[in-house]
């Protein structure tokens, strides 16, 4: 189950998760750097990105931030972007933002709680 998250609410989003993950690939491989980006005018900054990581950016800029739930079986947070990089600074400019997480735990097996509020089988409000 995926809920868009509007891009103008992304910054707000973000203050109800922790530190994330920034993922690059290049070769075909995944590369995983511990990311707290902040919001610079709709901008992900994140810095102490890494060489390889900045490496990785170069050669494919399309990028995804992962921000894993707080809570047992919460939604994480997907961010897809287009990152820049200058020196060891990424800079991620998103794409889309989505929450996410698998529809079994909206009702019934595994649900500690299903928050129905009138938007479906498993939604949650963003604004």
């Amino acid at each position: 189950m995926s809920i868009p998250v509007d891009l103008a609410d992304l910054e707000r989003t973000l203050a109800d998760f922790g530190p994330g993950y920034l993922l690059t690939t290049t070769d075909g491989v995944v590369r995983a750097v511990s990311a707290e980006p902040r919001v610079v005018d709709g901008v992900l900054v994140v810095s102490d990105a890494g060489r390889r990581t900045s490496a990785n950016i170069a050669a494919n800029p399309t990028v995804t931030l992962l921000f894993a739930p707080r809570e047992e079986r919460g939604y994480s947070l997907l961010v897809d972007g287009t990152a820049t990089v200058d020196g060891e600074t990424a800079r991620v400019t998103p794409r889309s933002a989505v929450l996410h997480r698998p529809r079994r735990y909206a009702d019934g097996e595994g649900a500690p709680h299903a928050p129905h509020d009138g938007c479906g089988a498993d939604c949650r409000s963003v604004g």
